[in-house]
């Protein structure tokens, strides 16, 4: 079983449902991408379908726990998402309908669903589980991930127990990354982007097309702050018209806004995003209301491309309303 670093309130209210008999049997882990919400999924099943828990934590020693860090337990279904939105369906939905009325075969009487990352789980698709979730099966656990409680419908949300994660700090992602191999060079690069987020951290050391992104972003913000018309929108043509590729980039620029507009009234506070000296310079040329208002440029940008207007109308829409943003 992976170890994991901080949220040790979480895994302390976890440990004590666990021990007391009251785990949750519908749960949702919302938090930022990177920050762990797969691994307490995972955690938390562990601890349900452990054969010898320790104080309410699995003992992470026996077939269950073993099965499940391997990935192959038979009582845990990784349920499947489909469609070029690789959304959890109607079909899927009735399909765990169908199948949690089989009991399952093992020593804690317990079977358990998991649906990560759940931002494509359509309004019919909540529905058709929704009866499911309100009076389960006793032996039945749902587990729901998602990167904010808004994915889900508010009967859904009535009916799960919600619980946030929250990234590391900065030193707990470096004793993390250093401990998995990485080299100290490799590690200072990601923390420096990507901070607490050792989920996001990894995927930078390892991903050159992450760390293209972050490169991008770079170069959209110097485009901004040289108010370099030409340049930014090259930068934003540059993006492609993937929309996981879309996603990334924006929300990167979101947050290089987010932390101007914070530096702007205090220099020394903490940023989220990856270019703190893109940050720090855009502070001293943009107000907090210009900062606000490129973020609702980039709102109506990502629901433009949801709605499949074109990319590349929207990458130049972005780049003449920022323009005209910062004069």
């Amino acid at each position: 079983m992976k170890k994991i670093y901080g949220n040790q309130y979480l895994l302390g209210t976890l440990n004590n449902m666990r021990e007391s008999g009251r785990s949750a049997q519908s749960v949702i882990f919302y938090g930022e991408k990177g920050s762990g919400k797969k691994l307490m999924a995972d955690y938390y099943t562990s601890q349900l379908l452990c054969e010898a828990p320790v104080h309410g934590a699995p003992c992470g020693k026996c077939a269950a726990c073993r099965n499940v860090a391997a990935g192959f337990h038979p009582d845990v279904t990784y349920v499947p998402t489909e469609g070029k939105l690789e959304g959890y369906s109607v079909r899927i939905a009735r399909a765990v309908n169908s199948d949690a009325s089989i009991k399952p075969n093992n020593n804690t009487a317990r079977k358990v669903y998991i649906f990560r990352d759940c931002r494509n789980m359509n309004t019919q698709a909540q529905n058709a589980l929704l009866k499911l979730i309100e009076e389960p099966p006793s032996y039945a656990y749902f587990i729901f991930t998602a990167e904010s409680k808004t994915e889900f419908l508010p009967t859904i949300i009535s009916r799960c127990v919600c619980f946030g994660v929250s990234v590391c700090t900065e030193e707990e992602a470096e004793t993390s990354l250093l401990e998995n191999g990485f080299s100290q060079e490799e590690v200072a690069g990601a923390v420096s982007c990507f901070h607490g987020n050792i989920g996001r951290c990894t995927d930078y050391i390892v991903n050159e097309k992450l760390r293209g992104q972050v490169d991008l972003t770079k170069r959209i913000a110097n485009s901004i702050i040289r108010k370099d018309e030409y340049g930014l929108n090259a930068a934003f043509f540059a993006v492609g018209s993937g929309r996981g590729d879309i996603r990334e980039v924006l929300t990167m620029i979101d947050k290089l806004m987010r932390d101007a507009a914070v530096l702007g009234r205090d220099r020394k506070a903490k940023t989220i995003g990856c270019f703190r000296d893109a940050a720090e310079q855009l502070s001293g040329m943009i107000t907090v209301y210009q900062a606000m208002n490129i973020h609702d440029v980039i709102e109506r940008a990502w629901r433009a491309v949801e709605a499949n207007v074109s990319a590349p109308l929207v990458m130049a829409g972005i780049c003449a309303e920022i323009m005209e943003i910062i004069g």
